[in-house]
C-alpha cells in the first residue's frame, strides 16, 4: 500500500499558496501606490511649471507698474517676474553676497543691497549676477551701488525658502545662500517689505560687472516623461504579480514525480 504522509520538500499546498499571494499582493499594492503618487507628483510639478511659464509671459507683455502698487502684501508666485519701477537711495553699508548662483552655463554670485524708496519703504534690490571662476574665491569687497537717488526697473521676486542656515547671513562676510526678506530683516536696522526686486535697469548705471538676473527658461522640463515612467513601473509591478501567481498555479497542477519515500511505502 502507499503511505498518505506528505514527503519533505513538497510544493506549497493551497493554503500556503494563498498566504504567499496575499503577502506579495500587499507588497505590490504598496509599491504601486507609491509609484502612482510619484507620477501624480510629477504631473503636479508640470502644472506648476506651466503656470509659472504663463505668468512670466503675461508679465513680460504687461506694462511696468509702480513699486508701491505691488509691494503692499506678501509676494506670491503669481507676482513673480512682473516689472516694477522704484526710486530711492541705496544703503551701501548693508550689502549681502548670495553664494552658489548660476545663470546659463556660468556660476557665480548675486549682490543684494537695500534701497530706501522715495515713498518711505525699504526694499531689497538684487543688483545682478557676477561671474566667479571655480578656482576663484567670492569677492571680499562688493562693488558699491550708485550714490544719490537712483531709478530702477526690475522684476518682482518672492522670498526664497529653505533652511534657516541658508537664509541667515554668515558673519563677518555677510553671505547667504537664499534671499529671504524676513530673515534679512533681522540683520538690518530698519523694517523691509516682503519679497525683493531683481534689477533690470539702474539709472545712473552701477559699477562692477553685474548683469541682470534673467527669468527661468520657458520649458516644461522632463516632468511628463517622469510621470509616464512612474505609472509604467506601477503597471509592471501589477503584471509581475499576475505572472508569479500564474506560475505558481502551473507548478501546482503538474504531477509530482515519485520519490524514494513513495517507493518504500508500497507493499
Amino acid at each position: 500500500m502507499k503511505l498518505l504522509s506528505t514527503p519533505m520538500g513538497a510544493r506549497p499546498q493551497g493554503g500556503r499558496l494563498w498566504l504567499r499571494w496575499l503577502v506579495l499582493a500587499l507588497f505590490v499594492i504598496a509599491l504601486a501606490v507609491a509609484f502612482v503618487n510619484l507620477g501624480f507628483w510629477q504631473l503636479s510639478r508640470l502644472d506648476q511649471r506651466r503656470a509659472m511659464n504663463s505668468s512670466v509671459v503675461t508679465h513680460e507683455n504687461s506694462a511696468v507698474v509702480d513699486f508701491s502698487t505691488v509691494f503692499t502684501r506678501t509676494i506670491v508666485e503669481a507676482d513673480q517676474w512682473q516689472r516694477v519701477s522704484v526710486s530711492g537711495t541705496f544703503d551701501a553699508d548693508h550689502q549681502f553676497l548670495v553664494r552658489y548662483r548660476s545663470q546659463g552655463e556660468q556660476s557665480g554670485y548675486e549682490v543684494i543691497t537695500p534701497l530706501h524708496a522715495t515713498s518711505g519703504e525699504w526694499v531689497l534690490i538684487d543688483r545682478g549676477f557676477g561671474v566667479k571662476a571655480n578656482t576663484e574665491d567670492y569677492p571680499a569687497v562688493l562693488p558699491p551701488p550708485p550714490s544719490g537717488t537712483v531709478s530702477i526697473v526690475g522684476y518682482v521676486r518672492r522670498d526664497e525658502q529653505g533652511s534657516t542656515d541658508a537664509m541667515t547671513p554668515v558673519q563677518p562676510s555677510n553671505t547667504i545662500r537664499l534671499v529671504n526678506s524676513d530673515a534679512l530683516a533681522a540683520a538690518l536696522p530698519y523694517p523691509i517689505v516682503n519679497g525683493f526686486i531683481s534689477a533690470l535697469e539702474t539709472t545712473p548705471a552701477q559699477q562692477g560687472n553685474l548683469v541682470p538676473v534673467q527669468p527661468p527658461e520657458l520649458t516644461e522640463g522632463n516632468h511628463f516623461s517622469y510621470a509616464i515612467q512612474w505609472f509604467t513601473f506601477a503597471g509592471i509591478a501589477g503584471i509581475g504579480l499576475v505572472v508569479l501567481i500564474r506560475s505558481d498555479l502551473r507548478a501546482a497542477r503538474k504531477p509530482r514525480p515519485p520519490t524514494a519515500t513513495d517507493d518504500e511505502g508500497e507493499t
